[in-house]
Protein backbone atom coordinates (compact mmCIF):
# COMPACT_ATOMS: atom_id res chain seq x y z
CA UNK A 1 0.00 0.00 0.00
CA UNK A 2 2.83 2.63 1.01
CA UNK A 3 4.52 1.72 -2.45
CA UNK A 4 0.80 2.31 -4.36
CA UNK A 5 0.70 5.82 -2.99
CA UNK A 6 4.35 7.02 -3.18
CA UNK A 7 3.85 6.08 -7.06
CA UNK A 8 0.33 7.55 -7.32
CA UNK A 9 1.66 11.41 -6.07
CA UNK A 10 3.96 11.17 -9.14
CA UNK A 11 1.09 10.41 -10.96
CA UNK A 12 -1.48 12.83 -9.83
CA UNK A 13 1.13 15.41 -10.04
CA UNK A 14 2.13 14.69 -13.74
CA UNK A 15 -1.85 14.34 -14.19
CA UNK A 16 -2.35 17.98 -12.61
CA UNK A 17 0.31 19.59 -15.26
CA UNK A 18 -1.07 17.88 -17.72
CA UNK A 19 -5.16 18.68 -17.59
CA UNK A 20 -4.82 21.69 -15.17
CA UNK A 21 -1.67 23.52 -16.19
CA UNK A 22 -1.73 25.29 -13.31
CA UNK A 23 -0.07 28.35 -13.02
CA UNK A 24 3.62 29.18 -12.00
CA UNK A 25 2.53 30.76 -8.69
CA UNK A 26 -0.09 28.54 -8.07
CA UNK A 27 2.47 25.80 -7.87
CA UNK A 28 4.86 27.99 -5.70
CA UNK A 29 2.25 28.15 -2.72
CA UNK A 30 1.30 24.22 -3.01
CA UNK A 31 5.25 24.31 -2.82
CA UNK A 32 4.95 26.75 -0.16
CA UNK A 33 2.77 24.28 1.94
CA UNK A 34 4.60 21.32 1.20
CA UNK A 35 7.90 22.55 2.67
CA UNK A 36 5.83 23.95 5.73
CA UNK A 37 4.30 20.25 6.15
CA UNK A 38 7.34 18.60 5.29
CA UNK A 39 9.35 20.68 7.97
CA UNK A 40 6.82 20.28 10.34
CA UNK A 41 7.01 16.15 10.45
CA UNK A 42 10.35 16.62 11.08
CA UNK A 43 10.59 19.36 13.70
CA UNK A 44 7.41 17.07 15.57
CA UNK A 45 8.26 13.74 14.73
CA UNK A 46 11.46 12.67 13.17
CA UNK A 47 13.72 14.92 15.74
CA UNK A 48 12.33 14.05 18.94
CA UNK A 49 12.72 10.01 17.95
CA UNK A 50 16.55 10.70 16.85
CA UNK A 51 17.27 12.50 19.87
CA UNK A 52 15.21 10.09 22.49
CA UNK A 53 17.69 7.66 21.49
CA UNK A 54 20.48 9.52 23.43
CA UNK A 55 22.86 7.95 21.33
CA UNK A 56 26.28 10.27 20.50
CA UNK A 57 27.14 13.09 17.83
CA UNK A 58 23.72 11.96 16.45
CA UNK A 59 23.53 15.59 15.27
CA UNK A 60 26.45 14.53 12.96
CA UNK A 61 24.16 12.45 10.83
CA UNK A 62 22.09 15.53 10.57
CA UNK A 63 24.61 18.09 9.28
CA UNK A 64 26.07 15.02 6.64
CA UNK A 65 22.60 14.97 5.20
CA UNK A 66 22.46 18.51 5.17
CA UNK A 67 25.76 18.40 3.53
CA UNK A 68 24.46 15.42 1.02
CA UNK A 69 20.87 17.58 0.12
CA UNK A 70 23.61 20.45 -0.62
CA UNK A 71 25.76 17.94 -3.33
CA UNK A 72 22.13 16.87 -4.51
CA UNK A 73 21.09 20.17 -4.96
CA UNK A 74 23.71 21.58 -6.82
CA UNK A 75 23.32 18.63 -9.73
CA UNK A 76 20.02 18.74 -9.74
CA UNK A 77 19.60 22.63 -10.05
CA UNK A 78 17.08 23.20 -6.97
CA UNK A 79 14.53 20.80 -8.47
CA UNK A 80 13.63 19.75 -5.03
CA UNK A 81 12.32 23.10 -4.45
CA UNK A 82 11.13 24.30 -7.61
CA UNK A 83 14.31 25.54 -9.70
CA UNK A 84 14.13 23.79 -12.49
CA UNK A 85 14.16 25.02 -16.80
CA UNK A 86 13.73 23.57 -19.71
CA UNK A 87 15.82 25.75 -21.89
CA UNK A 88 19.21 24.45 -23.67
CA UNK A 89 17.88 21.10 -22.69
CA UNK A 90 17.70 19.91 -26.27
CA UNK A 91 16.61 16.07 -26.85
CA UNK A 92 19.29 14.72 -24.28
CA UNK A 93 17.81 13.51 -21.43
CA UNK A 94 19.31 15.90 -17.97
CA UNK A 95 21.05 12.99 -16.58
CA UNK A 96 22.65 14.90 -13.22
CA UNK A 97 19.04 15.92 -12.87
CA UNK A 98 17.65 12.36 -12.68
CA UNK A 99 20.81 10.96 -10.80
CA UNK A 100 20.34 13.54 -7.98
CA UNK A 101 16.37 12.89 -7.90
CA UNK A 102 16.81 9.25 -7.84
CA UNK A 103 19.60 9.27 -5.12
CA UNK A 104 17.14 11.72 -3.01
CA UNK A 105 14.23 10.02 -3.43
CA UNK A 106 15.77 6.64 -2.47
CA UNK A 107 17.15 8.08 0.61
CA UNK A 108 14.13 9.38 1.29
CA UNK A 109 12.38 5.98 1.15
CA UNK A 110 14.52 4.14 3.25
CA UNK A 111 13.27 5.30 6.78
CA UNK A 112 9.64 3.86 5.53
CA UNK A 113 11.08 0.64 5.35
CA UNK A 114 13.11 0.11 8.02
CA UNK A 115 10.13 1.32 10.50
CA UNK A 116 6.37 2.49 9.21
CA UNK A 117 5.52 6.11 9.69
CA UNK A 118 2.40 7.59 8.80
CA UNK A 119 3.58 11.28 9.35
CA UNK A 120 6.61 10.70 7.48
CA UNK A 121 4.52 8.91 4.69
CA UNK A 122 2.31 11.56 4.42
CA UNK A 123 4.92 14.56 4.55
CA UNK A 124 6.77 12.77 1.56
CA UNK A 125 3.75 12.23 -0.45
CA UNK A 126 2.85 15.76 -0.13
CA UNK A 127 6.40 16.96 -1.00
CA UNK A 128 6.38 14.36 -4.25
CA UNK A 129 3.40 16.02 -5.69
CA UNK A 130 4.72 19.39 -6.61
CA UNK A 131 7.67 18.35 -7.41
CA UNK A 132 6.02 15.82 -10.17
CA UNK A 133 3.75 18.23 -11.48
CA UNK A 134 7.22 20.70 -11.45
CA UNK A 135 9.20 18.28 -13.75
CA UNK A 136 6.18 17.37 -15.93
CA UNK A 137 5.89 21.02 -17.12
CA UNK A 138 9.66 20.89 -17.56
CA UNK A 139 9.42 17.99 -19.44
CA UNK A 140 6.36 19.61 -21.59
CA UNK A 141 8.27 22.85 -22.38
CA UNK A 142 11.48 20.51 -23.51
CA UNK A 143 12.21 18.75 -26.87
CA UNK A 144 12.65 15.25 -25.24
CA UNK A 145 10.59 12.51 -27.34
CA UNK A 146 7.62 11.20 -25.13
CA UNK A 147 9.30 7.60 -24.35
CA UNK A 148 12.43 9.47 -22.71
CA UNK A 149 9.99 11.50 -20.73
CA UNK A 150 7.85 8.77 -19.81
CA UNK A 151 11.00 6.66 -18.75
CA UNK A 152 12.55 9.41 -16.64
CA UNK A 153 8.97 10.00 -14.69
CA UNK A 154 8.50 6.45 -14.20
CA UNK A 155 12.09 6.05 -12.66
CA UNK A 156 11.78 8.92 -10.73
CA UNK A 157 8.05 7.37 -9.53
CA UNK A 158 9.92 4.22 -8.71
CA UNK A 159 12.88 5.85 -6.34
CA UNK A 160 11.22 6.18 -3.50
CA UNK A 161 9.54 2.75 -3.08
CA UNK A 162 12.57 1.18 -3.95
CA UNK A 163 14.63 2.68 -1.15
CA UNK A 164 11.97 1.68 1.36
CA UNK A 165 11.75 -2.16 -0.23
CA UNK A 166 15.68 -2.13 0.09
CA UNK A 167 15.65 -0.98 3.71
CA UNK A 168 12.99 -3.64 4.52
CA UNK A 169 14.65 -6.64 2.82
CA UNK A 170 18.44 -5.39 4.49
CA UNK A 171 18.64 -6.44 7.82
CA UNK A 172 22.00 -4.16 8.52
CA UNK A 173 20.01 -1.15 7.67
CA UNK A 174 18.10 -1.42 10.74
CA UNK A 175 20.97 -1.74 12.77
CA UNK A 176 21.87 2.03 11.60
CA UNK A 177 17.81 3.25 11.84
CA UNK A 178 19.05 5.96 13.85
CA UNK A 179 21.42 7.13 11.67
CA UNK A 180 19.94 6.80 8.46
CA UNK A 181 17.11 8.91 10.03
CA UNK A 182 19.23 11.75 11.35
CA UNK A 183 20.57 11.57 7.88
CA UNK A 184 17.12 12.04 6.45
CA UNK A 185 16.27 14.93 8.85
CA UNK A 186 19.31 16.74 7.61
CA UNK A 187 17.89 16.33 3.93
CA UNK A 188 14.29 17.26 4.97
CA UNK A 189 15.69 21.01 7.04
CA UNK A 190 18.04 21.69 3.74
CA UNK A 191 14.93 21.31 1.39
CA UNK A 192 12.20 22.27 3.56
CA UNK A 193 13.63 25.48 4.63
CA UNK A 194 15.20 26.15 1.33
CA UNK A 195 11.57 26.25 -0.02
CA UNK A 196 9.94 28.76 2.90
CA UNK A 197 12.88 30.77 2.37
CA UNK A 198 12.67 31.24 -1.26
CA UNK A 199 8.39 31.13 -1.22
CA UNK A 200 8.76 35.41 -1.42
CA UNK A 201 9.82 37.21 -4.25
CA UNK A 202 12.55 40.08 -3.53
CA UNK A 203 11.82 39.31 -0.13
CA UNK A 204 8.35 40.85 -0.20
CA UNK A 205 5.60 39.46 1.94
CA UNK A 206 2.67 37.41 0.00
CA UNK A 207 -0.10 36.64 2.23
CA UNK A 208 -1.40 33.60 0.20
CA UNK A 209 1.86 31.87 0.62
CA UNK A 210 2.12 32.98 3.83
CA UNK A 211 -1.35 31.58 4.54
CA UNK A 212 -0.55 28.26 2.55
CA UNK A 213 2.56 27.85 5.62
CA UNK A 214 0.73 28.29 8.40
CA UNK A 215 -2.24 25.88 6.80
CA UNK A 216 1.07 23.16 5.93
CA UNK A 217 2.00 23.59 10.28
CA UNK A 218 -1.14 23.65 11.37
CA UNK A 219 -2.10 20.71 9.73
CA UNK A 220 0.86 18.67 10.51
CA UNK A 221 0.50 19.74 14.43
CA UNK A 222 -2.88 18.29 14.28
CA UNK A 223 -2.46 15.09 12.55
CA UNK A 224 0.64 14.31 15.21
CA UNK A 225 -2.54 14.06 17.63
CA UNK A 226 -3.56 11.47 14.97
CA UNK A 227 -0.88 9.46 13.84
Amino acid sequence: MIYIALILAVVIGVLIAKFIAPQKKAIQIFLSFSGAYLLSITVLHLLPEVFESQQKNIGLFILLGIVVQTVLEYLSKGAEHGHVHAHDLGNHVPWLLFVSLSIHAFLEGVPLGIEKNQGLLWAIIIHKVPIAIILAVFFKNSNLSLPKVALFLSLFALMTPLGSWVAQDLTVLKQYQTEINALVIGIFLHISTAILFESSENHQFNFKKFIAIIIGFAIAFISSYLI
